[in-house]
């Protein structure tokens, strides 16, 4: 097993602390109200080893939000598998850290989704109070609940991986009925009092939702997994948030035929040159920062006037973080991994810069 120098180790530690308390510190302004008041970035399919060696170069990058995307079918194994295009295998820069000590120390990589969790849990141990970081899990062949990975299991999994480092939907929600009650009674927590947590998006994968036999996609399947969770007093099992995939006018939440689903979605993520496109679109984003919903707006390199998707200058990348701020993303992403000071970036959500 490899080992890291012990002065090489201290300097990794000292600028990972610079990089978690700048990522705390909105820019140009004092720290908004709640989570739900500001606009940060973040890296699409973080686990790719071509933007980071290991998973906890992305946790280190200074990034608000990192993706991951998962695969349930069964002709791979029973396990949760973290790839982009191979449904069978991982493919990934997830390591399976036991601890901290050990991040960063495993050539062989490649690991399941608890190997990644694993990461993640020794990466917040050596970062205790770290930013709050969103994990976007896009399920990518939906939830597979009777072979054994369903809505329970992944929370059984995230629980047992993560434990107190998760804020659950049964935080936000306390004494209120729903998610969309509590976060519309501004019960969002200050990103200060978030600090050390991971919040967990969950969105339908682009082959179920291009499986004509697939006809409970992720988002419906969690919600009413939440709804039923709270019905029988379990919602402090739930350990992620379903989003509304797709920029829509309007409420996107109509188009869910159970309307008794409807307020357990308080996340929502779309195409950002589609938010942005304003009356074109007949989308008015203020709708849902007034309502404190997050909206994650994606591809946020091609809002006109286009820029690199990947190495934009640093004054492009945050110019037009500042203007999905004015137009209430609550989260920009893109693969800007090569601009770790852009990625740490959080700014007033829907006031001008």
């Amino acid at each position: 097993m490899r080992r890291i120098r012990p002065l090489r180790a201290a300097l990794t530690l000292l600028a990972a602390a610079a990089m978690t308390a700048a990522a705390t510190t909105p820019v140009g302004a004092t720290e908004p109200r709640d989570y739900a008041a500001t606009t940060s970035v973040g890296v699409h399919n973080a686990y790719d080893r071509a933007k980071y060696p290991y998973f906890a170069d992305a946790l280190d990058s200074g990034a608000s939000l990192l993706e991951l995307d998962v695969w349930t079918n069964g002709f791979g194994g029973r396990s949760f598998r973290v790839s982009h295009g191979n449904p069978l295998r991982n493919d990934n820069n997830c390591e399976g850290a036991g601890s901290p000590s050990q991040l960063r120390t495993h050539p062989t990589r490649n690991q399941p989704l608890d190997g990644c969790l694993a990461d993640i849990r020794a990466w917040h141990d050596a970062h205790p109070g770290h930013r709050p970081v969103l994990l976007k899990v896009e399920m990518k062949d939906g939830f597979n609940a009777n072979s054994g990975r369903g809505p329970a299991e992944f929370d059984a999994l995230l629980t047992s991986k993560l434990g107190d480092a998760l804020y659950r939907p049964g935080d936000l929600t306390g004494r209120h009925a729903t998610l969309d009650a509590a976060v519309r009674a501004g019960s969002w927590p200050s990103r200060s009092a978030l600090a050390g947590k991971f919040v967990v998006e969950l969105i339908p994968g682009t082959l179920e939702e291009r499986n004509p036999a697939d006809h409970l996609w992720t988002d419906r399947e969690y919600a009413t997994h939440l709804r039923d969770l709270a019905a029988a007093g379990h919602l402090d099992r739930a350990t992620a948030f379903p989003a509304v995939h797709g920029a829509a006018a309007g409420d996107p939440r109509t188009r869910y035929a159970d309307a008794s689903i409807r307020p357990w979605f308080v996340v929502f993520d779309g195409d950002a040159a589609t938010y942005l496109g304003g009356g074109a679109n007949g989308i008015d984003t203020s709708w849902y920062d007034d309502r404190h919903y997050l909206v994650v707006m994606t591809d946020a390199h091609n809002v006109p006037p286009a820029i690199d998707g990947t190495r934009p200058t640093e004054a492009q990348a945050r110019d037009r973080v500042a203007l999905l701020a004015r137009g209430h993303a609550s989260f920009a992403t893109a693969d800007w991994y090569p601009l770790p000071q852009v990625l740490s970036t959080v700014l007033p959500r829907g006031q001008a810069s």
